[in-house]
């Protein structure tokens, strides 16, 4: 959906200074003034005052987009998603159908018991969060089922999305958990390898040039042993334990909304009875006033007034459970609202704390490749040291048999 500009207005007149004019999720505008957090249904006259007193004043902080920061609808509830008129069972009516029935058909659809503008006659509605795809915006009807298992309520999907996240969590530790296993085992055969006394008897600058080589793998082995530690507490460990009742916290989310979402298919259900009542109760008043007319019975007048109670009384009926009705669908709506834009933050939440302790992870790692340079800094200042003649002397000095080299044999 494209939203309209906060301002736009269907009619000629400017708003006065400070008001500005939005769509409720129904499609009905009201207006909200920007400097008191006032908001109407009523629009405002040149004073700056609504024409009639339809204002509520709200003490929450200013509005973004008709809600205020916290997700919380700035506008009073909208209880017209569906009409009906009492005035269909007034004598003057006898017999005629619903005429909010009709009414609500065509300016509204119902999809799985949940009221909608009608796309066609309806104005675009505007988006809640302008130009950040959030989840208050997009998940409102339901999606079909791609393994064609019915319908999928957007709100579920948002679910499964939270429930995946968490799951990609649990793996990403996992995977931390092999590459400790891998850093453990390397360390471990290299302070075995470190012990090996293969060469042991090289002599001289080298024999020392390696010496220090095998120390550095003893070295290297701790280093590996340290950052094995340090990647278990500050990766592995944060991943794992990070929101350990999440699944525990997501399943009452669900039946919370599930919940309500039952309770607004019984409203609506009741409605239809409430409906289909009246229309039989309007059916027979009118059969009765035809009798009336061509005199069939004497108790006809009798049968009349009463028949005329009952369809008041299916009118009265079907006006409480369209009221109830609305009241569910609000609940539900702002229960929706305020749920999507925490499953949002939570969202982002999730994906901030993996991203720092992935930068914890490649720290981690540029200090162990530092400290594993480190280990064989020692080896190459000896081997540049390493000098031939000098050890070929020091072997000599030590084991010189004599320096009397032979002679020719006299006869």
């Amino acid at each position: 959906m494209v939203p309209p500009p906060p301002g736009e207005e269907s009619q000629s007149v400017v708003l006065p200074p400070g008001w500005q004019s939005y769509l409720s999720p129904q499609g009905r505008r009201y207006y909200v003034n920007t400097t008191t957090n006032e908001t109407t249904w009523e629009r405002p006259s040149g004073s700056g005052i609504p024409a009639s007193p339809g204002t509520h004043r709200s003490p929450l902080p200013p509005t973004v987009n008709g809600y205020h920061a916290s997700g919380t609808p700035a506008h009073p509830p909208e209880t017209a998603h569906m009409s009906v008129r009492k005035s269909a069972a007034d004598p003057q009516n006898l017999g005629s159908s619903s005429p909010g029935k009709k009414q609500s058909k065509e300016n509204t659809i119902t999809i799985n018991c949940v009221t909608f503008p009608h796309p066609d006659t309806m104005p675009e509605q505007q988006l809640l969060k302008p130009t950040e795809w959030s989840y208050c915006d997009y998940f409102w009807a339901d999606k079909k089922d791609p393994q064609g298992n019915g319908n999928v309520a957007g709100f579920e999907l948002l679910l499964q999305k939270q429930l995946k996240g968490k799951q990609m969590q649990k793996e990403m530790s996992e995977f931390i958990r092999e590459r400790i296993k891998i850093e453990e085992e390397y360390a471990k055969n290299l302070a075995k390898l470190s012990q090996n006394s293969l060469a042991a008897q090289e002599e001289g600058s080298l024999g020392e040039a390696w010496a220090q080589v095998k120390k550095s793998l003893a070295d290297e082995a701790e280093v590996h042993l340290k950052f094995s530690a340090k990647l278990h507490s500050e990766v592995e460990k944060p991943l794992m334990n990070f929101r350990e009742n999440f699944k525990k916290d997501m399943k009452k989310c669900d039946h919370h909304i599930a919940d309500l979402r039952k309770q607004l298919a019984s409203r609506y259900a009741a409605v239809e009875k409430a409906r289909k009542a009246l229309t039989e109760r309007q059916r027979d008043l009118e059969m009765k006033t035809q009798q009336l007319e061509i005199k069939l019975s004497n108790k006809t007048e009798e049968d009349i007034k009463k028949a005329r109670r009952k369809s008041t009384q299916a009118g009265d009926d079907l006006m409480r459970c369209v009221d109830l009705y609305n009241q569910a669908q609000s609940k539900w709506f702002e229960e929706m609202v305020t749920t999507t834009l925490e499953l949002e933050r939570l969202e982002v939440e999730r994906v901030e704390m993996i991203r720092q302790h992935l930068c914890q992870y490649t720290q981690l790692r540029h200090e162990t490749d530092m400290f594993n340079q480190s280990t064989v800094e020692p080896v190459d200042q000896l081997l540049r040291k390493v000098d031939p003649a000098k050890d070929r002397e020091l072997w000599v000095r030590e084991h010189k048999t004599g320096n009397i080299r032979p002679v020719d044999m006299e006869i």
